[in-house]
């Protein structure tokens, strides 16, 4: 490659933007007539340049310091340039300003990383996806400034200590929005974005040692909540005089027998009904976490609730068949339909696509593997936690069997033998 260039270095001072008669100073790179400039963070005043020199004039100390900072940054800069020289690579005055600031290839940060991230992938992650990776990056600016007391960090300063930090910080963060900590799984989803930021740095070169290496993620497996039929039915069975609660109400049910996300219901069509090979409506869809297709028969009482908003006037202007609502009121109303069937458990829309799982399928003798199907699962793996659940459920059926025979067999007869 081609190394020799026109290079120079002038410092000066702006003396256009003067204030209390002090002008800033700046370092102006110039290769091949191209500039770049660099802000010195001094002041000098306005008697004291000497602007044919371009260092401070006479021989006081105060002149003196500041003449030897300027020789100091010189170096660095020239040296900045013989760097690249010497790497045989390309020589631009912005790549000299960027070696001297210590962000060269080498010199990578964490803004560095997640910048390259939100952009390579801005295109290719759902919102959701990316609203997560936000909020993980939002956690890291706030620790870097609490425990670093600074807004960025190299790459290459890294280790198992700072993970180790990161993580004890978030256990003990406590949000401003409500007084509950993070839970064990959603701090080790914060640290896994991060592991994955990481890893891409690794990848394109810009760290050599991973920090990750000796550390292990600690997920706690939760049973998947669901429904029970009893449940199921209660909410089924209730009607509101409140339109809002209807229609979550509605839309609930529908995902207990479709098994799709919130999301997935809200975008559902017209067009993604379509007759299927048995001659009855079916849902064609491509799910939005995944892209994944998926076909799903509709179950009578899932049709029943599609007629009831064929004609609704907001579902039509929408171009959607149900009428749209933000997944947060959604989860809002749902307590409130919670309270008034009387059941306990904390209800959320997610719980629908569980109890579709479990309660629907799977318990009712559906082979693993067509509900895996109608799931859109990639593997059956991810469906057998739905039946390791239905397991419990008959382990705990069992117990309660055992106990009425146990307490049968001890229970004396209130009438004695003739």
């Amino acid at each position: 490659m081609k190394t020799s260039s026109t290079f120079s270095i002038l410092f000066w001072a702006d003396f256009s933007r003067v204030k209390n008669n002090q002008a800033s100073l700046y370092a102006r790179i110039t290769v091949n007539g191209k500039r770049a400039v660099i802000s010195l963070k001094r002041k000098v005043l306005i008697s004291d340049w000497d602007v044919h020199k371009n260092r401070a004039k006479g021989t006081s100390q105060k002149s003196r310091i500041l003449n030897g900072y300027l020789d100091e940054t010189y170096n660095h800069l020239f040296n900045s340039y013989r760097d690249l020289m010497a790497g045989n690579k390309l020589i631009t005055a912005q790549a000299i300003k960027a070696r001297y600031l210590g962000k060269g290839e080498n010199n990578r940060s964490i803004l560095d990383i997640i910048d390259y991230h939100n952009k390579d992938m801005n295109d290719k992650l759902k919102w959701g996806t990316q609203k997560n990776y936000y909020t993980t990056q939002g956690y890291i600016s706030k620790f870097l400034l609490k425990s670093y007391k600074t807004s960025d960090l190299y790459l290459k300063e890294l280790d198992y200590d700072f993970i180790i930090k990161f993580e004890k910080y978030l256990r003990n963060y406590i949000p401003e929005d409500h007084h509950q900590k993070m839970g064990n799984n959603t701090v080790m989803k914060h640290i896994e974005r991060f592991r994955k930021l990481v890893n891409l740095s690794i990848k394109l070169g810009w760290i050599n040692n991973d920090p990750f290496i000796n550390y292990k993620s600690k997920f706690v497996k939760n049973e998947r909540g669901f429904l029970s039929l009893v449940e199921l039915q209660a909410i089924e069975k209730k009607s509101f005089t409140t339109v809002r609660l209807q229609l979550v109400k509605d839309l609930f049910v529908f995902s207990c027998y479709t098994s799709l996300s919130y999301i997935d219901v809200i975008n559902l069509t017209r067009e993604n009904l379509n007759m299927g090979i048995d001659g009855e409506l079916w849902i064609y869809y491509r799910r939005e976490k995944t892209t994944k297709p998926i076909r799903i028969p509709l179950l009578p009482k899932a049709l029943d609730i599609v007629e009831k908003y064929k004609d609704n006037k907001i579902s039509i202007s929408q171009g959607t068949i149900f009428p749209k609502i933000s997944n947060q009121k959604l989860n809002s109303y749902l307590k409130e339909i919670a309270d008034v069937c009387g059941i306990q458990k904390n209800l959320t829309f997610h719980i629908a696509r569980h109890t579709f799982a479990t309660t629907v399928t799977l318990s009712n003798g559906m082979p693993i593997e067509t509900v895996s199907k109608l799931l859109g699962h990639s593997r059956i793996a991810t469906t057998q936690i739905y039946a390791k659940v239905i397991e419990r459920k008959v382990s705990d059926d069992m117990q309660r069997l055992r106990e009425q025979f146990n307490q049968r067999e001890n229970t004396p007869n209130s009438k004695e033998s003739p």
